[in-house]
C-alpha cells in the first residue's frame, strides 16, 4: 500500500512526527529552487510535504497545537496559506478566512495596500465575515519580509478582529519578516538561517 492510504486495519504502525523529528522531516522535504520567481531569490518549495501525507497532517497538528489559546478564525494569505490554515482551522474548530491579492473577491471588500521590495501589493477580504472582537490567528507558509503578513494583520485589525498570533510553517530568520511584527506573537516550526 503507497503512504498515506489507510487500509482500515489496526495492525498498521505509524510513526508520529513531533519535535525534532518533525522538525528535521520538514527540512528534508522543502526544496529549494534557485533563482525563482527571479534571479537571486531561493524559493522555499512546500510540494513535497504536502504530498507526504503523514508529515503533512503532523505540520497541521503541530501548528494547531502551539497557539495562544482559543481562536475564532484561521486567516490564510494567498495562495500558500490556504493551504495551511484551512486544516490548522478544522484543527481548532474555528473558521477560514481567506486573505486574497486584490480582485479576487467579489464585493464589498476591506483592502490594504502595502509595499513590496519590487512594487506594491494589495490584500482583500469580506468585512462581512470578520465578526468585532474575534480572535484570529494568521498562518503562511513562510515568513520572509513580513510584508504580506504585516498587512494582513493591519486590515483584520481594522476590521475589528483581535490578531492573537501569527504562525509559519518557517521563518527565513536572514530576512526582516519577524522586526517587521515586532510585539505580536510570532511561531514557526522551522527556522532557517
Amino acid at each position: 500500500m503507497s503512504a498515506g492510504r489507510h487500509s482500515g486495519t489496526t495492525e498498521e504502525t505509524t510513526v508520529e512526527l513531533t519535535g525534532e523529528a518533525l522538525v528535521a522531516r520538514i527540512d528534508e522535504l522543502v526544496r529549494d529552487v534557485p533563482d525563482y520567481p527571479t534571479a537571486g531569490v531561493v524559493f522555499k518549495d512546500i510540494t513535497p510535504l504536502l504530498a507526504d501525507g503523514a508529515a503533512f497532517q503532523a505540520v497541521v497538528k503541530e501548528m494547531a497545537a502551539r497557539v495562544p489559546g482559543p481562536v475564532d478564525l484561521v486567516a490564510g494569505m494567498e495562495a500558500r496559506g490556504f493551504i495551511l490554515a484551512a486544516p490548522v482551522a478544522l484543527e481548532l474548530g474555528a473558521g477560514f478566512l481567506p486573505v486574497r491579492k486584490a480582485g479576487k473577491l467579489p464585493g464589498p471588500t476591506a483592502r490594504r495596500d502595502y509595499e513590496l521590495e519590487y512594487g506594491a501589493a494589495t490584500v482583500e477580504l469580506h468585512p462581512f465575515t470578520v465578526p468585532k472582537g474575534a480572535r484570529v490567528l494568521v498562518v503562511d507558509d513562510v515568513l520572509a519580509t513580513g510584508g504580506t503578513a504585516a498587512a494582513t494583520v493591519e486590515l483584520l485589525e481594522e476590521c475589528g478582529a483581535e490578531v492573537v498570533g501569527l504562525s509559519f510553517l518557517m521563518d527565513l530568520t536572514f530576512l526582516p519578516g519577524r522586526s517587521r511584527l515586532a510585539g505580536r506573537p510570532v511561531d514557526a516550526l522551522l527556522e532557517v538561517g
